[in-house]
């Protein structure tokens, strides 16, 4: 696969209703049409780009309501597939469109589950970032829109596709770590991603009024003045991510529930502040978060900026400890007999064995033209959220939060 350098910045906004049986159409002639919306940090316009001939695509549109980047994507898209794509500020142009099978949405966390909806409803299969929503209300109306739809939707935890993920899940499964007790990760970092997460090539550029779609932008938050730090470092705002534990926390999380099969937390609770980058930013730079799932494990994730020491992601089990190495898909996961005092406890340490799976995104293609599920459906989608909305519950009000599966809300218990 060709190395690509491709800045991506930009968010975006809108809304509006298409038809809906592209989906067998492209499968029929082989070529699907995708729309990259939200050409931002996160990179997956270039994936699509390195994918278009193994995944027989076209991309077809770019959105970004930053007008350099939406410019830049759109020369990207010419340069590397020698085709020009539709160009815009506006979803709702790119759900207008009856030739575009599918939609990939890369835009800040606030927006996820409008532009998810609007997609459904114009009939699309999505590709859409985690985390899937920032709260209950959003996320049951947008999990039932899904469901009602019969359209294929991947949640963007590409860690379930990394062959150390599968491979470990399928060692969880054999039994061979014993009765899980415990996961835990600790992912610290000296200075938080909304400060330095795309580097001085991101940075640098900073963006004017006139450039960008600041009420695209916006979607349903409070009206504002045109503010370009929070525009472009959104994820230090709750208004927009409400922080590590509901952004970094989500990919362990999910994880944990792919491997171990277990669903949403019992209960949670949390701490958390802000405690070395005193400034504007209002998520905050560390946090602590316990929850417990009812099939009879603790899992803790931590986060603290101001180091970068003490990283690692751990599962314990009776028999035995998974050590997954921060989830780095480049690294070799071990497991050992470290700390059983079990009979039948693991003698020798030994290498999980990676199990091949598809790119996350080729996977979400494939799904589109079987129309089966992919590796992290709606419901994994659902499942991370309630996770993560539990935790910012707990940490805001200082309480410890359960999940009433009856009503789908997140209360004091």
């Amino acid at each position: 696969m060709e190395k690509l350098d491709l800045s991506r910045r930009g968010f975006v906004a809108g809304a509006l209703a298409a038809p809906a049986a592209r989906a067998q159409n492209a499968a029929a002639s082989g070529r699907l049409r995708v729309a990259n919306v939200g050409c931002g940090r996160r990179g997956l316009l270039k994936e699509l780009i390195q994918l278009k001939d193994s995944a027989n695509i076209e991309i077809a549109a770019v959105c970004d309501t930053w007008r350099q980047k939406r410019e830049k994507a759109a020369a990207d898209v010419k340069e590397f597939t020698g085709k020009e794509p539709l160009a815009t500020a506006h979803l709702a142009e790119v759900l207008a469109r009856p030739d575009i099978d599918a939609v990939i949405i890369g835009t800040p966390d606030h927006l996820h589950c409008a532009m998810l909806m609007e997609a459904i409803k114009a009939g699309k299969d999505v590709y859409i970032e985690k985390p899937l929503a920032m709260n209950m209300k959003e996320l049951v109306r947008a999990y039932d829109a899904v469901k009602r739809s019969g359209r294929i939707v991947q949640v963007g935890t590409q860690i379930r596709s990394y062959p150390n993920t599968a491979g470990a899940k399928k060692l969880l499964e054999s039994g061979a770590l014993g009765k899980i007790l415990k996961v835990e990760q600790v992912r610290n970092g000296y200075s938080p991603y909304w400060m330095s997460y795309g580097g001085d090539s991101f940075f640098g550029q900073k963006p004017e009024a006139a450039d960008v779609d600041w009420k695209a932008f916006l979607g349903d938050r409070k009206a504002r003045p045109f503010s370009a730090e929070q525009y472009q470092g959104w994820y230090g705002y709750r208004d927009f991510s409400r922080g590590p534990h509901t952004n970094l926390m989500v990919h362990f999380i999910d994880t944990v529930h792919y491997t171990t099969g277990a669903g949403i937390p019992k209960r949670v609770v949390a701490l958390g502040g802000t405690y070395r980058w005193k400034g504007e930013f209002d998520a905050p730079d560390s946090v602590e978060v316990v929850l417990e799932y009812p099939e009879g494990f603790l899992v803790r994730y931590c986060t603290v900026f101001g180091t970068g020491a003490g990283n690692y992601a751990k599962w314990f089990g009776t028999r035995a400890t998974l050590d997954a190495r921060n989830l780095s898909p480049s690294q070799k996961w071990t497991v050992s007999g470290q700390g059983s005092g079990e009979p039948d406890r693991v003698k020798e340490e030994f290498e999980v064995t990676p199990v091949e799976m598809p790119h996350h995104m080729q996977n979400f293609l494939d799904c589109v033209r079987t129309r089966q599920q992919p590796v992290a459906p709606i419901e994994a989608g659902y499942a991370h959220s309630v996770a993560v909305i539990m935790a910012d519950e707990a940490m805001v009000t200082g309480r410890r939060m359960t999940y009433d599966a009856a009503r789908r809300e997140v209360v004091p218990g």
